[in-house]
C-alpha cells in the first residue's frame, strides 16, 4: 500500500493541477472576451446550431492578437481578435471563420477537454513513475528522459484530437449546408502561412498537408466537390 503513495500523490496532484489550469483559463478567456456580434458569422453560426439541434452557438472574441480558435473546458467557443481582424480585413471568409467554430465545436463535442484531464492526471502519475525508475538507471538524465516519454506521449494524444476535430467540423459543416470547401481552403491558406517546424512526433497539431488530406478523403466519401 506504502509503495503506491507516490503513484497516488501524483495522480491526485494532477487532478489539482488540471482543475487550477481550468479555472484560470475560463476567468482569463472570460475577462478578456466579447460576444460575438457580427451579422453574417452569427448567421453561419444559427445554421450550424440548427444542424445540431441546439438553440445557439456560443461564441466570443478574445481580445489577444495571436491567430486561433479556442473550445473551453464549459462549451463556449473564442475567436481571437488577430483571426477576427483578418476576416474583416478579407483575408479569411466568413464560412472559413466558421470552419474554425465548427471544429473547436467538435473539441467540445467529443469531451476532449475531459479527456485530456484523465491524460494529464494518468502522464503526470506516469512521469514519477518512470522519473523513479529511469533516474536509479541513468543518474542525471532519468528526470529529463521520463519528461520527454510523457511530452511524446501527450503530443501524440494531442494530434489525435485535432484529427478527430476536424472530422466532426467537416461533418458538421457539411449537415449545415457550408461544406467542406471553407474548412479545406482555410488548412490551404494557414499552409502557405507556414507554421511551426520540427520533428512531427514532437507536434501538438498534424502537419497541415496531413489535416487538407484527411479532409479531402471525408469530402470525397461524401461525394462532396472540394
Amino acid at each position: 500500500m506504502f509503495r503506491l503513495l507516490p503513484l497516488l500523490f501524483a495522480i491526485g496532484a494532477g487532478l489539482v493541477a488540471w482543475h487550477f489550469s481550468t479555472w484560470r483559463t475560463l476567468k482569463d478567456l472570460n475577462s478578456r472576451s466579447n460576444p460575438l456580434v457580427d451579422a453574417d458569422l452569427l448567421a453561419l453560426c444559427e445554421r450550424m446550431a440548427r444542424a445540431l439541434g441546439v438553440a445557439r452557438v456560443p461564441v466570443r472574441i478574445y481580445e489577444v492578437a495571436a491567430i486561433n480558435g479556442l473550445a473551453a473546458p464549459d462549451g463556449q467557443i473564442f475567436l481571437t481578435r488577430g483571426f477576427y481582424e483578418r476576416y474583416r480585413s478579407g483575408a479569411v471568409t466568413a464560412e472559413e471563420m466558421a470552419s474554425v467554430i465548427a471544429h473547436e465545436l467538435g473539441h467540445v463535442a467529443l469531451g476532449h477537454a475531459r479527456r485530456r484531464m484523465i491524460d494529464f492526471s494518468a502522464q503526470n502519475a506516469m512521469r514519477a513513475v518512470l522519473a523513479a525508475v529511469l533516474t536509479r538507471l541513468v543518474p542525471g538524465v532519468g528526470v529529463w528522459l521520463a519528461d520527454m516519454v510523457t511530452s511524446l506521449l501527450a503530443a501524440r494524444l494531442s494530434r489525435q484530437d485535432e484529427y478527430e476535430a476536424d472530422a466532426y467540423g467537416a461533418a458538421l459543416l457539411t449537415k449545415a449546408g457550408i461544406g467542406t470547401g471553407p474548412q479545406l481552403s482555410l488548412l490551404r491558406k494557414l499552409m502557405a502561412m507556414g507554421g511551426a517546424s520540427g520533428p512531427a512526433w514532437l507536434m501538438s497539431h498534424p502537419a497541415t498537408p496531413e489535416r487538407i488530406a484527411a479532409v479531402e478523403r471525408l469530402t470525397s466519401r461524401w461525394g462532396q466537390p472540394g
